[in-house]
């Protein structure tokens, strides 16, 4: 019976280590294939839509110092002229607008090193044809070359 085994592994030495030790154990060079991916180019979207959204919220930190300032500005607001309401609604748009300020600049200057140096690595998939008498020691020598998943289908 005609088995498929599919693999992902990171595409560094491993791969070529996996695809020769299956090779040394009598899976031939044609029944396996390798297909590597690419990486993903274009920035991610730093606003979410209606459709997807990555769990990110750009204003968590604003409505929290929305509050703060506005509750400061309220209590100060007593002693000023305009009175507390305006004071209050006044520093809590400042507060607001600092906030989602603070998260903008984490967004796109912090995370945005912190992925350059940590760096994403293409993966590859290996699709192997053998036997299924064969599948368990195929699986086996995948797992043990560091693959990130494996499957086999009948």
């Amino acid at each position: 019976m005609l088995m498929q085994v599919y693999a992902i592994l990171e595409n560094n030495i491993y791969v070529e280590m996996a695809i020769s030790t299956l090779e040394k154990n009598g899976i031939p060079k044609a029944s396996i294939y390798a297909v590597p991916l690419d990486n993903r180019q274009e920035e991610r979207k730093l606003f979410d839509n209606l459709h997807s959204s990555d769990g990110t919220s750009l204003i968590d930190i604003g409505v929290a110092l929305a509050t703060a300032f506005s509750v400061i500005g309220t209590s100060i607001g007593f002693e000023l002229a305009w009175g507390p309401i305006y004071w209050g609604l006044i520093t809590g748009f400042i507060g607001f607008v600092i906030g989602v300020a603070i998260r903008l600049f984490t967004e796109k200057v912090l995370k945005k090193r912190k992925r350059l140096l940590k760096g994403k690595h293409p993966e590859v998939i290996l699709i192997i044809d053998c036997e299924g008498k064969t599948a368990e020691l195929v699986e086996n020598i995948l797992w043990e070359h560091l693959a990130l998943g494996v499957a086999k289908v009948k």
